[in-house]
């Protein structure tokens, strides 16, 4: 369906669409672009979407790198899992369905900033490739870093080296079998101490352990019992790298790099693709020569860069 509305300048047709559960919806076009949003701020938008285990130093990242373009004068924010369940994301849990829900909505949040001309640093764990990949293909062009306008920047640390720093104790817990996260049985008539039953840590048997789209899962033949395990990443549910990424960072002869290595070669990244301009163009300087005789300043030049 197509609704043509006229105004004394222009003829602007409407087109209705349905999205998921949402139906009768039009979208709504600004009258300032993304293109002027950006010379507004003298920079390209783009997403940089930080990914790794916790513990991996994806917060660390990007704390340093909003700090370091802050400095030169570049607008970004981000966009921290954590924080993010604070608020936008507290209803959800980290079965593997809440867990693409809690990244596509961060996702589209992402192509928010960047439609506003903000460079949007995006720190989160998400394990899953499909899910990351979802994000991706939102932005249409060089937008994502995981890359392009949106690019991927992974944080390939070791597991060991991760749970060594245990920032926040996660790792700890989990071996602990402190974290057991939620188990559904599909069985609702099932007292759920039943539950009590069956260990946090999945069995080894590959033949009824399988890591799946909805998490590992696996059957007591005994009991007729289905239960899905949602473990802690790195542990008990997996981790799914990156296959093409656009900034790798790792241990170079054991030795992690510090916060303004990793910060610095991110930012050598986006002026390479030239997400960040100097703010001296275009823009007029007025340098004021004070008359050594007078305490008003008698004359000025201006200095167009």
């Amino acid at each position: 369906m197509h609704i043509h509305i006229e105004t004394q300048k222009t003829t602007k047709e409407l087109k209705m669409s349905t999205v998921g559960n949402s139906t009768n919806i039009f979208w709504q076009e600004s009258p300032v672009g993304k293109l002027e949003r950006q010379k507004l701020l003298y920079q390209k938008s783009c997403v940089v979407w930080i990914t790794g285990l916790s513990g991996s130093g994806k917060s660390t990242l990007a704390c340093s790198l909003s700090r370091e373009l802050f400095t030169r004068g570049n607008l970004s924010y981000v966009l921290d899992g954590d924080n993010l369940r604070h608020g936008l994301n507290q209803d959800l849990g980290f079965k593997a369905e809440d867990r693409t829900e809690n990244i596509r909505r961060v996702g589209e949040v992402a192509k928010l900033f960047a439609d506003a001309g903000l460079i949007c640093i995006a720190s989160l764990i998400s394990p899953y490739r499909k899910d990351r990949d979802s994000c991706r293909a939102m932005l249409p062009d060089a937008n994502f870093i995981e890359a392009k306008p949106f690019s991927f920047v992974f944080m390939n640390m070791p597991l060991t080296l991760c749970e060594e720093r245990d920032p926040k104790g996660l790792y700890k817990l989990a071996r602990a079998g402190k974290i057991k996260g939620l188990i559904d049985c599909l069985r609702t008539f099932v007292d759920r101490k039943i539950a009590s039953l069956f260990p946090f840590s999945p069995p080894t048997n590959n033949n009824i352990q399988t890591y799946m789209s909805n998490g590992p899962s696996f059957k007591d033949s005994n009991k007729g019992i289905v239960l899905f395990i949602i473990g802690f990443t790195g542990i008990d549910d997996p981790y799914e790298p990156p296959l093409n990424c656009e900034i790798e960072i790792k241990q170079k002869a054991g030795v992690c790099p510090t916060s303004g290595a990793m910060a610095g070669e991110v930012v050598t990244y986006l002026e390479e693709k030239g997400y960040l301009q100097h703010h001296c163009q275009g823009l007029a300087t007025i340098v004021l020569m004070e008359n050594p005789d007078s305490r008003h300043p008698t004359s000025c030049i201006l200095d167009i860069s």
